[in-house]
């Protein structure tokens, strides 16, 4: 029980939350994984216009890259698990609503690339801990599988939600090393682990 977070650039054309399959017609994003939930806000086609673009300075870069970042990690947190329903008092009258129980939720970040997309979360869910975790292709090897290097994670994580920050996914070797140690080592229920990347490589 996996949910991802990735930018479909097709919600410009169809403002769904899925697309068809390129190569196979009438496919959906639902049918790859039935957790995966493609984000859809609009915003992120003019923003990632911006990065891509040759002339884009690197201050103006960043600049865009924060505004995604951060439409991101609003939308990761909306999945997370632990939210339950609360009515609040406005000065209208009461009014329903959800609650996220920030100390029950661990942003972990596999670095580097998941430190950008982690600290967008941080401003987010304030006073969120935070984990790590290192890992490398095995250059020794002919596979040049992944291996992991480092991680550290505050105490009781086996017990929280887990928001999984790497906006970059190439083979997803990395990702599912990350995820195979916060299962392994450290006892993460992976219903609660939401993965939250950016933009991924076609397959």
């Amino acid at each position: 029980a996996l949910s991802g977070l990735t930018f479909d650039e097709e919600n410009d054309r169809n403002r769904s939350m899925e697309k068809p399959d390129q190569d196979q017609p009438g496919r959906k994003a639902s049918d790859l994984n039935p957790n995966l939930v493609v984000a859809p806000s609009r915003a992120y086609r003019h923003l990632f216009t911006k990065m891509r673009d040759i002339n884009t300075p690197p201050s103006d870069f960043f600049h865009y890259a924060k505004r995604a970042m951060r439409l991101l990690a609003e939308e990761a947190i909306a999945e997370l698990p632990s939210q339950r329903n609360v009515e609040v008092m406005t000065p209208c009258g009461p009014a329903p609503g959800v609650e996220i129980n920030t100390a029950n939720v661990c942003a972990v970040s596999i670095i580097r690339a998941g430190d950008s997309l982690l600290e967008a979360v941080r401003e987010c869910l304030l006073g969120v801990k935070t984990g790590k975790i290192l890992i490398q292709r095995n250059e020794e090897s002919k596979e040049k599988e992944p291996k992991l290097f480092y991680s550290k994670m505050p105490p009781g994580v086996d017990k929280m939600d887990i928001l999984l920050c790497d906006p970059m996914l190439a083979t997803g070797g990395s990702a599912k090393m990350a995820i195979l140690t916060l299962v392994t080592k450290y006892n993460v229920d992976p219903a609660r682990i939401v993965f939250a990347n950016m933009i991924c490589c076609p397959e």
